[in-house]
């Protein structure tokens, strides 16, 4: 937090972003109702000139911020702890991109509780890189491909990809329930809500709620194997929704086995009993292929499965 008139010169790692979101980031703590005032006010300046709240960041920028006075309750709650070190298993790597295999059960980012996630940990285990964010983002629960980039131009050119649909994501899922039809084509109404208690939630509705903000899903499920009462099937994301998969598969009357949100706590419970080994929820993000952003090339990256996975369908057979 500045206490007198200091500069900021803009890398890599933050060019391209808006002025207003650069000072978010930055000072931490202040309300952005205080930021966009000192914005309009014309105390931030870049290169010695006033700017509007929407200016995009250049590199080499010198951007002005002034002394503000505000200080956090406490300096230590800026500082994320670090949890005991996972060794991320690297799919691919180059000088714009980076894709890890994400284990279950870690958060991809801070936030809603979670204080530590894969960025956290990336960002101090490679503190030379000067960008590094979040191409897309996984469920903590669910484990496989998880892309990220290390420079602005990669990020930009992938998220427009992605709002294109030209990304196509695979995932595996193992559900409770002998599924039948070998290729299946789903597409549903999706809502977002709160609960009572704070948990994000999705539900499915039927028809266009012109009072919620419904958001129309499509996956396509492949069969690959069944057993009794388990079924294990390969997901095609169309659409990339909030917690997609899980919700349709739920709506469907086929859970994913260990699903502690949309799944049949019963049945998981049993399972539990069963074995250990399988306190997991069995979702999987296999493939992502895509263009490479910069060099053009087309780029097919993929997750094994992990050891749990092999287990499990051992187990069964």
């Amino acid at each position: 937090m500045p206490n007198a008139v200091y500069v900021e010169n803009i890398d890599e790692r933050s060019e391209g972003q808006r002025i207003d979101n650069f000072l978010f980031k930055h000072l931490k703590g202040v309300p952005k109702s205080h930021i966009y005032q000192i914005l309009r006010s014309g105390q931030v300046r870049v290169n010695s000139k006033r700017i509007t709240v929407d200016y995009r960041l250049q590199l080499h920028d010198a951007v002005r911020i002034p002394p503000l006075k505000l200080t956090l309750k406490s300096e230590s709650t800026r500082i994320l702890p670090r949890a005991n070190s996972t060794r991320f298993e690297k799919l691919y790597e180059d000088e714009w991109l980076i894709a890890i295999n994400k284990p279950a059960g870690m958060a991809v980012h801070g936030g809603s509780g979670v204080s530590y996630g894969v960025i956290e940990q990336l960002r101090q285990d490679y503190s030379e890189w000067k960008f590094l964010e979040l191409v897309h983002r996984l469920d903590r629960d669910t484990s496989g491909v998880l892309m990220l980039a290390k420079k602005r131009s990669a990020l930009v050119g992938l998220h427009q990809q992605i709002r294109e649909g030209s990304v196509q994501k695979f995932y595996w899922a193992m559900v409770k329930g002998k599924w039948v039809n070998a290729k299946q084509s789903v597409k549903l109404s999706l809502n977002k809500f709160v609960t009572a208690q704070g948990e994000r939630r999705v539900a499915v509705t039927e028809g266009r709620n012109q009072d919620t903000k419904d958001l129309f899903s499509h996956t396509i499920f492949t069969l690959e194997q069944h057993w009794t009462d388990y079924s294990l099937l390969k997901a095609e994301l169309k659409t990339g929704r909030t917690h997609q998969i899980r919700v349709h598969l739920a709506h469907l009357g086929f859970p994913i086995v260990g699903d502690e949100k949309y799944g049949d706590f019963d049945f998981n419970r049993q399972l539990m009993k069963k074995d250990q080994r399988f306190k997991r929820m069995f979702l999987h993000a296999e493939t992502i292929e895509f263009i490479h952003p910069v060099t053009n090339v087309v780029l097919k990256v993929t997750a094994p499965l992990s050891k749990e996975w092999d287990e499990f369908i051992d187990w069964l057979k």
